[in-house]
């Protein structure tokens, strides 16, 4: 593995998250009290840039919020964790993207998201390098993920959530597809791509090249305590173990012990240690290498 982690470019949704944790998620109709709320930064995109930062990384976060308390309250939360946010627009007009997030007492959760300014956001003036490592996922439309797949040509990852039809062009471009199983199952065309990460919870995740499994790892036992970022923090680890020359098997790993850590902690953007300390964790834990 490379002592240097790549940078990072993360083009995604920016939202505040707004949580009611609660012993139980309501039945329809049904009011449950005794909830706690919290106000948290969240949104895939900005929780995998911030994961990326907090592992080591250089990132560089490109979305948009409005022009509102909560997107300046965004822009200063990427800031402070070490996040480049200078290409995040500034959108008059639109309220900063919301999700509203019940909680329940397991870390199971239901998830409204209002997407605000990330519907609005476009890549004019947005340049990117010629070896530059690109995170996508398709809260900000496939739209604009399409046209940063023709106009890059450095290292593409998409987390194709929420699931939705991916044109050819759109999948043929990725390096790699990360999912989690239930997405999987939902994009048949994932089974043609030539590569493909998929998480299975408790199961752990595996790699799969156009829709054989070539390498997988188990998951770290863990006691829950919310799972919203932990997808997101599962991504960043993968992007920056496979772009530092690790294997499928040990990437995967590592990945795992990262998600471990999130699904530990109550918030949407949760700390981490050093990519490094997680390589070490999970030494000798791969199986199947590419």
């Amino acid at each position: 593995m490379s002592t240097r982690l790549p940078a990072v470019t993360v083009v995604g949704s920016i939202n505040l998250d707004i949580i009611a944790t609660t012993d139980r998620i309501p039945s329809p109709g049904e009011t449950v009290g005794g909830g706690a709320l919290t106000h948290q930064p969240g949104g895939k995109g900005a929780n995998q840039a911030v994961a990326a930062a907090r592992l080591g990384a250089s990132s560089r976060m490109i979305g948009a919020v409005g022009n509102d308390a909560s997107g300046r309250l965004m822009l200063e939360s990427l800031s402070g964790a070490g996040v480049d946010a200078t290409g995040v627009a500034v959108l008059d007009g639109d309220a900063t993207g919301t999700a509203l997030i019940m909680v329940d007492r397991d870390g199971e959760n239901q998830i409204v998201v209002c997407p605000g300014a990330n519907f609005r956001f476009s890549l004019e003036g947005v340049e990117f390098g010629p070896d530059e490592t690109l995170l996508f996922q398709l809260e900000v439309g496939l739209p604009v993920v399409l046209e940063a797949a023709r106009r890059s040509s450095g290292f593409f990852v998409l987390n194709a959530a929420p699931a939705m039809d991916l044109p050819a062009e759109l999948l043929e471009r990725c390096d790699l597809v990360i999912v989690n199983e239930t997405e999987y199952e939902l994009i048949p065309a994932l089974a043609e791509a030539k590569l493909v990460a998929v998480t299975y919870g408790k199961d752990g995740s595996a790699m799969l090249e156009r829709g054989r499994k070539v390498a997988e790892a188990p998951a770290s036992a863990v006691t829950v305590a919310n799972t919203i970022g932990a997808g997101d923090a599962f991504c960043a680890a993968l992007v920056l173990a496979l772009r530092a020359g690790l294997d499928y098997s040990t990437a995967l790993a590592v990945a795992n012990a990262v998600g471990a850590d999130a699904v530990g902690d109550p918030s949407s953007q949760p700390a981490l240690a050093p990519l490094a300390d997680y390589v070490a964790r999970a030494a000798g834990v791969g199986v199947a290498a590419r």
